[in-house]
């Protein structure tokens, strides 16, 4: 598990740029191959789950009113099996969608609290890190490509 280490925070002192911007992050795991956050490239991922906190928060309430207004519109529905089906199907839909973006906000709101409790990037099955390249692709990630792999496989 690497971050920025005090051998980085020393060589800020001396230094400008890059590296001071690196001992100004908080220590997060990143693989040895990839190189430390630094406070920019933390900065646009927590930019882009707080958006996305936004945008799914009015999805799921246009879902919610979607979803309502389908259970009040057949309530008076005859007695008709194809009127009947096509009311439960559209019921089912909504409630996917429903669902979708509710896990989808969970999820990304998870990934904000795990950000600022200094967990972020840290696999929740190995406690390795999870890899910046796939956190920066995927920010609401929570386990390493292995543990991604070996849940998929069970």
């Amino acid at each position: 598990m690497h971050g920025v280490s005090a051998g980085a925070a020393t060589a800020a002192v001396g230094t400008t740029g890059r590296a001071a911007r690196a001992a100004a992050v908080r220590e997060l795991p990143v693989k040895e191959s990839e190189e430390a956050w630094t406070a920019e490239e933390l900065a646009e991922v927590r930019s882009e789950l707080m958006g996305e906190v936004g945008r799914l928060t009015r999805e799921l309430d246009d879902a919610t009113s979607s979803f309502s207004a389908l259970v009040r519109s057949g309530e008076g529905a005859g007695d008709d099996q194809v009127d009947h089906g096509a009311t439960t199907a559209g019921r089912e839909h909504e409630m996917t969608i429903l669902n979708n973006a509710r896990d989808l906000l969970e999820q990304t709101q998870r990934a904000l609290v795990r950000m600022a409790s200094g967990a972020y990037g840290v696999c929740e099955t190995c406690g390795g890190p999870i890899g910046k390249a796939r956190l920066q692709a995927f920010p609401r990630v929570t386990l390493c490509m292995g543990c991604k792999s070996r849940a998929e496989r069970r």
